[in-house]
C-alpha cells in the first residue's frame, strides 16, 4: 500500500526546497552564513512551521546563536518571499531551530571509529604475543 501524504507534509516539502533557495540567494545578512535546511515541520493547522537548519563549517556555539537570531529576525521577510512563490491562502509563521542531529551523528561516528581502531590495535598486539615462537617450524624445544 502506498504511503499517504498529508497536506502538511507536502507544504513542508515545498517550503524546505524554497527556503533553501531563498536563504542562499535572498538573505543578505552576513551573520547568517552558509545554511542547510534539513527539515521543515508544519503544524496540522498550517499556522506554524519549525525549520531545522545546520550551519556549514560552524561549531562555535556563540556564532551558531548569532546566526539563529539573524535567521529568526529574517523570518518575516522569508515568509513574505514564500508567499510570492508558494500558492497558499496563508503561509505558516517560521520558527528556525538549530538541528544538532548531524553534529551528534558525526561525534558518534568518530567514537565508533576510535573504538574499532582500539579493538584492532589490541587484537594485533594479542596476535603478536600469542603466536610468537623462537623456534622455526618443525623444530622442538628442549
Amino acid at each position: 500500500m502506498a504511503k499517504e501524504f498529508h497536506r502538511a507534509d507536502r507544504v513542508a516539502d515545498a517550503m524546505r526546497r524554497e527556503l533553501a533557495r531563498l536563504i542562499q540567494h535572498e538573505v543578505r545578512d552576513p551573520r547568517v552564513g552558509m545554511v542547510n535546511v534539513n527539515d521543515v515541520e508544519v503544524s496540522r493547522d498550517l499556522a506554524t512551521a519549525k525549520v531545522f537548519v545546520t550551519l556549514v563549517g560552524e561549531d562555535d556555539r556563540s556564532k551558531i546563536d548569532i546566526s539563529m537570531t539573524a535567521l529568526n529576525k529574517a523570518a518575516g521577510f522569508l515568509r513574505t518571499q514564500l508567499a510570492k512563490e508558494i500558492q497558499m491562502r496563508s503561509i505558516p509563521r517560521l520558527h528556525f531551530r538549530y538541528d544538532e542531529t548531524s553534529v551528534r551523528g558525526q561525534h558518534l561516528s568518530a567514537l565508533i571509529d576510535k573504538a574499532v581502531q582500539s579493538d584492532q590495535h589490541k587484537s594485533e598486539e594479542g596476535a603478536d604475543h600469542d603466536g610468537e615462537s623462537d623456534n622455526k617450524p618443525g623444530e622442538q624445544n628442549d
